[in-house]
């Protein structure tokens, strides 16, 4: 699945559903992952707890992502809020708030395509539960660009919609349930 590439970015975006995911496969990472994960949440702006709640569950680094900031080896990015994350030329980050792509901001769609146009066939995108289509013309950017696409498995899914969706649409690299993310994403 991963053979002669060399990952450089794990992308994640997720709606509905795709937090009690987030907290089975985060405390399954390894300590020492030597790529930066960067994940794409819908939800509320009052719901600001996201990145300590992750923290709480894993040994690596979790923080809001931010503005202009540089991307780490083994640290774990949320996007914030009502701000699309953006994926820059140099591997920076940065924050957008102009209008909302699938009634959602921050929309996984951005974030997976300017992931994929910067890092082609180092990066992985996956796809978790979720109510909307956001997230699949995003993993076909980042397959079209050589990288590896995943999906949760719709059957495990709290929302299967999105799930689903890239499954009926997409040739994906592998459709993994919530106890065999951990172990697909040690292994890139």
């Amino acid at each position: 699945m991963a053979e002669n590439r060399i990952v450089k970015l794990l992308v994640i975006g997720g709606s509905a559903g795709s937090l009690e995911v987030l907290l089975q496969l985060l405390p399954r990472l390894r300590s020492d992952l030597p790529i930066p994960v960067l994940i794409v949440v819908h939800r509320k702006s009052s719901e600001s707890v996201l990145p300590q709640l992750l923290a709480d569950r894993t040994p690596l680094p979790v923080k809001e992502a931010e503005d202009k900031e540089p991307m780490h080896p083994g640290t774990i990015y949320v996007a914030p809020a009502d701000y699309h994350t953006l994926v820059e030329s140099d591997g920076t980050l940065s924050l957008d708030c102009s209008e909302k792509v699938n009634w959602s901001r921050p929309s996984i769609d951005v974030t997976f395509e300017t992931a994929a146009d910067v890092y082609g066939t180092g990066v992985t995108g996956l796809l978790l539960s979720g109510a909307n289509h956001d997230g699949v013309d995003g993993l076909r950017r980042i397959q079209a660009n050589g990288g590896i696409i995943w999906a949760q498995d719709p059957a495990t899914a709290q929302i299967a919609y999105m799930p689903q969706g890239a499954l009926d649409e997409l040739k994906l690299d592998a459709v993994l349930t919530p106890d065999a993310m951990a172990e697909a994403v040690n292994a890139l």
